[in-house]
């Protein structure tokens, strides 16, 4: 169907608060399916260190594998809905593996115990574990970078509207996110993994259920391509279709065995990585123009930079957590807040801070006093430096029982965000503002590649801040082992942010900012 035929359509389904109805029903089903995502999140690394008993260094390992395929397979699933699938076909595909991955987390089996110097774990229910992750993963990889894409073709191109569209869908994420690691993480930790897991699953049920019954209001948005040519038989009397479904129930099985060999992921990220930044460096030296060849130079060494951002801010699901969980004094109000629950202070903090940037931003600009693309990327790391000097600060102040007050990790979630807020926004802005025309597409995957690589990145960190547990937790010696984590991310941090600031001149020269981009 034609962009007019579906803007017709949609005007024809009327209007609400302005906008097209579509986008409320795909905010409800990006709500739920983030509500999913984040519940799952907020306990996995509490269910593998204290239900499978796991030590600290491997549970951070399993959760970096799976954060960082998580970010990459986005990059498939987005490339088969362009060419096959559709936008609407692949978030239904995607939202189905998601339900069987979540339902199968609920599935805990016998808890792991101690014998003498090991672990007993239930082997079966550990197998069924890694499938569920499976099925999350490549659920994820159809669904998440499709779902904007039907937000985007509801509005025509120059519509005034889009950027608002936006804003309420992204709204949503946050709502969903923050939601549930207060409902999940609590359900979890108070009464049952499977309880936790399980709100999860229903979660993104009814995010399937929402997007499918309401369907209609999408108006013909998100269609395949050539949906003739979806129906016709390709191998073996399978139409094209299922064809591609049952590779990617194919794929399920391949990233089932991958996130148990997670030095194999590290090698392929690694190679990946370096040979597409090799490659787009070797283009634009000797086929770019030189202002584009520049920029290419400029987007490539922030896209690094983010890499830095992304592997420190990820601590919040590893270190932070266990952190949380052995060392911070949780009790408010008379009552215990369980550790997972922590993790809704990020999207709450963007809900509440997201405008009050976007308006910063713009009075800022009116002034002229708007920092640069590179100076936001600078001011981002060294805010999430600054957050972990927060708990460094929290420890050196901790109680007689080797408690940390509650403040501390507050701000450091505050400093953190903040951080968030001035790159992330910036980043996919700047890659498709300052790449050549004909890379957007292929520096956009090396931007979520880069991604992909820093949750790795994220868990080899956290195996620094590792502890023994296997005969409780000794405060004295946890709280010198965590102040000289968070210290040395301080320092690494706060030095790799001043010196992209400090450079940021030169870097903004790279990008020629005051002309015009194309």
């Amino acid at each position: 169907m034609s962009e007019i035929a579906v803007h017709q359509r949609v005007a024809q389904h009327g209007m609400l608060l302005g906008h097209p109805k579509g986008l409320f029903v795909l905010f409800f089903a990006e709500m739920w399916e983030r509500f999913s995502y984040y519940g799952m999140r907020a306990l996995l690394i509490f269910y593998l260190t204290q239900h499978f008993l796991f030590s600290d260094d491997t549970a951070s390992g399993i959760y970096a594998t799976y954060g960082s395929m998580v970010y990459l397979m986005p990059l498939f699933g987005g490339l088969i809905a362009d060419r096959y699938l559709g936008f609407r076909r692949a978030i239904t595909f995607g939202a189905v593996l998601l339900c069987v991955g979540h339902f199968g987390m609920a599935f805990e089996g016998a808890p792991a115990v101690r014998d003498g110097g090991d672990v007993v774990r239930d082997e079966g229910a550990l197998q069924i574990f890694y499938l569920s992750l499976a099925f999350i993963i490549i659920g994820v990889g159809f669904l998440k970078p499709n779902i904007s894409g039907i937000v985007g073709q509801l509005y025509p191109p120059n519509d005034a509207r889009r950027d608002g569209g936006f804003t309420i869908f992204y709204m949503g994420i946050n709502l969903g996110a923050a939601t549930a690691s207060i409902v999940c993480g609590y359900l979890g930790q108070t009464y049952g993994w499977r309880y936790g897991f399980g709100l999860a699953g229903i979660g993104m049920l009814a995010g399937l259920i929402t997007f499918v019954r309401w369907r209609h209001l999408y108006a013909g948005a998100g269609e395949a391509p050539a949906p003739l040519a979806l129906s016709k038989p390709v191998v073996g009397g399978l139409s094209q279709e299922w064809l591609i479904y049952l590779l990617g129930l194919v794929a399920v099985v391949v990233v089932w065995r991958l996130v148990q060999f997670q030095a194999t992921v590290g090698y392929l990220l690694a190679v990946s990585g370096i040979s597409a930044v090799v490659g787009v460096l070797a283009y634009s030296v000797f086929k770019l123009p030189a202002a584009e060849r520049n920029r290419m130079f400029g987007v490539i060494l922030l896209t690094c930079v983010s890499v830095v951002f992304w592997m420190l801010f990820e601590q919040a699901g590893t270190s932070m957590s266990l952190f949380t969980d052995r060392i911070v004094d949780r009790e408010l109000f008379g009552s215990q807040v369980q550790a997972s629950q922590f993790q809704s202070l990020n999207p709450v903090y963007i809900i509440l801070l997201a405008p009050v940037f976007a308006v910063a931003w713009v009075w800022l600009a009116q002034r002229g006093w708007e920092p640069s693309t590179p100076a936001k990327f600078g001011l981002g790391v060294v805010q999430v430096g600054l957050g972990f000097y927060a708990l460094v600060l929290g420890i050196d102040a901790a109680n007689s029982d080797g408690l940390v007050a509650v403040g501390w990790l507050a701000l450091a979630y505050l400093l953190h965000t903040t951080g968030e807020l001035c790159l992330s926004p910036v980043g996919l802005s700047m890659v498709t503002r300052f790449s050549a025309a004909r890379l957007i597409g292929l520096m956009m995957g090396i931007w979520f590649l880069a991604s992909a690589a820093a949750h790795y990145l994220a868990g080899l960190i956290a195996a620094r801040a590792s502890l023994d547990t296997s005969d409780g937790i000794d405060r004295v010696s946890a709280l010198g082992v965590y102040r000289e984590t968070f210290w040395e991310l301080t320092v690494l941090a706060v030095a790799i942010g001043l010196a992209v600031l400090f450079s940021s001149p030169l870097i903004k020269r790279l990008f020629n900012e005051d002309e015009p981009e194309r």
